[in-house]
């Protein structure tokens, strides 16, 4: 929750001058609601996608306050962020409220960005593997192996969101490798051979290259490090 939209058109405007050029990496990015519309034309001529920073399940009706992904894809949005830690933790979304949007979503076209991780006492007590297995079998429940090519995890720990603590490389690698066999045994190989595990917590330029090193984390899921184009840039440009 940042930004107006003269502060969102200026901070998008000095990462298009910074990600000039750069084909080799998918990019996208989820303002709030107010400034999509904007974003969304000063995005066209870029390989910059644009995503919505969460979602109703719901095709349209009396659901006051809430956004639909039709009308997420009105605004011309691509992904969507369903599940993420603040909104389980503030707004008390379960893993069956967190299905019943990646389903409404995948129906209207939408890309859910699906994310799942543990608590700091969830680590503590190594319930994470449990946890995180849970998570992504209930938020997958009924979505068909077809669906699963425009799925992408985010393993984000919760005690390393907005804290500037971030998994050790080869924890946040554990959990994804454990995540990907998971995706196996609930899907057929075809189904998510190619499929995306981002990672998510306290992502900055100083960390995303062993970060990415590690071979089962496809990508990052970037917080706070990306209201500076200075340093979302060399996120997206990390050594590969």
């Amino acid at each position: 929750m940042h930004m107006t939209i003269n502060q969102a058109e200026s901070l998008v405007m000095a990462m298009r001058d910074a990600l000039k050029g750069v084909d080799d990496v998918e990019m996208a990015i989820a303002p709030p609601f107010t400034a999509l519309h904007h974003i969304n034309y000063l995005l066209a001529e870029t390989s910059i996608k644009l995503c919505g920073q969460d979602v109703f399940w719901e095709r349209e009706g009396a659901y006051t306050g809430e956004i639909s992904p039709k009308m997420l894809q009105d605004v011309g949005c691509q992904y969507v962020i369903i599940g993420h830690s603040e909104r389980r933790q503030y707004f008390h979304e379960t893993d069956e409220i967190i299905n019943k949007k990646i389903l409404s979503s995948l129906k209207e076209g939408l890309k859910p960005i699906f994310c799942v991780g543990e608590s700091l006492e969830q680590r503590e007590k190594e319930k994470t593997i449990a946890i995180v297995k849970k998570q992504v079998g209930e938020g997958l429940k009924n979505i068909s192996n077809g669906q699963m090519k425009d799925v992408t995890v985010a393993y984000e720990p919760v005690w390393a969101i907005g804290t500037g603590k971030t998994a050790m490389p080869e924890q946040a690698e554990e959990v994804h490798s454990a995540i990907r066999e998971l995706l196996y045994d609930m899907f057929n190989l075809e189904a998510v051979k190619n499929i995306r595990i981002i990672y998510g917590g306290s992502v900055k330029p100083n960390n995303i290259d062993n970060i990415m090193a590690q071979p089962n984390i496809d990508g990052a899921l970037v917080g706070g490090a990306s209201l500076s184009a200075e340093s979302f840039s060399r996120i997206i440009k990390f050594e590969k």
